[in-house]
């Protein structure tokens, strides 16, 4: 089986990747596509792929905006960060869904709902229709503290106080606007997905930024941004060039 892979971060793309070939060796992942642009283009010309799995949020945009320009015409499995209420919703449509982080027998299952409902060429209109509908009405709580140790105490942090979340050497850390730092015993993947998007922005795999953090942002070599934050952080904040047309959206709200 011929399988194309739309994920913007490498570690899930790569992870993915592996237990597709530890459940079946001969899947062959012939295409890892991170943007809408590059999927888009991808679609655009013939190709032999018989099966895309597609993560809702890309570094430049959502998904679903593919499908207002190309038809892939090939059965879809999204991957995404929404609840359990929410796929099964999603399975009404009878597309098929996966919740991140992928658990390997919950990734086999949908693969034999594939092998067993080939004849299905992808999505009709009323089913993006309900999917868009679902997506941008469903009313998302956000993570609203959290809590770090210190010593043989546990202390809560707002989140509302944080101005940024990055990782340095390996280890997690928030950083508040007050310029205090907070190991968090959390990847930075699962804090995106607990954080407001309209307020938190994905930088890159090594930041997590409050809009209300940023000071400047600046062009950078490549079509790349270069952004600031207060309090100040050490590491650079690079917005790469797929993500740099989406970020400027985002900030222009």
């Amino acid at each position: 089986m011929k399988v194309i892979i739309v994920e913007d971060e490498l570690a899930a793309s790569d992870n993915l990747s592996y237990l597709l070939t530890k459940i079946d060796p001969e899947i062959e992942v012939i295409a890892t596509l991170d943007t809408v642009t590059a999927t888009v283009a991808y679609f655009s010309q013939p190709h032999d792929g018989e099966l895309v799995f597609m993560d809702i949020h890309l570094a430049d945009g959502l998904s679903f905006e593919i499908f207002d320009q190309v038809t892939p015409n090939i059965p879809v499995i999204f991957t995404t960060a929404y609840d359990q209420y929410a796929l099964k919703a999603f399975k009404v449509n009878s597309i098929d869904y996966l919740l991140k982080p992928i658990d390997g027998e919950e990734l086999q299952d949908a693969l034999e709902r594939f092998k067993a409902q080939r004849q299905q060429t992808g999505m009709d209109e009323g089913q993006m229709k309900s999917l868009l509908q679902l997506i941008q009405h469903k009313p998302m709580s956000y993570k609203q503290t959290f809590l770090v140790t210190i010593g043989d105490q546990l202390l809560p942090i707002k989140t509302s106080d944080i101005a940024y979340f990055y990782i340095d050497t390996g280890v997690v850390k928030a950083v508040t606007a007050q310029d205090r730092s907070f190991v968090l015993d959390i990847k930075l993947e699962d804090i995106e997905d607990a954080l407001d998007p309209n307020l938190f922005y994905r930088a890159n795999r090594q930041f997590i930024v409050r809009r209300e953090a940023i000071t400047t942002i600046k062009f950078h070599f490549n079509s790349k941004l270069l952004v600031e934050v207060h309090p100040p952080c050490a590491e650079r904040i690079v917005v790469s060039k797929a993500k740099a047309s989406h970020f400027k959206s985002w900030i222009d709200r």
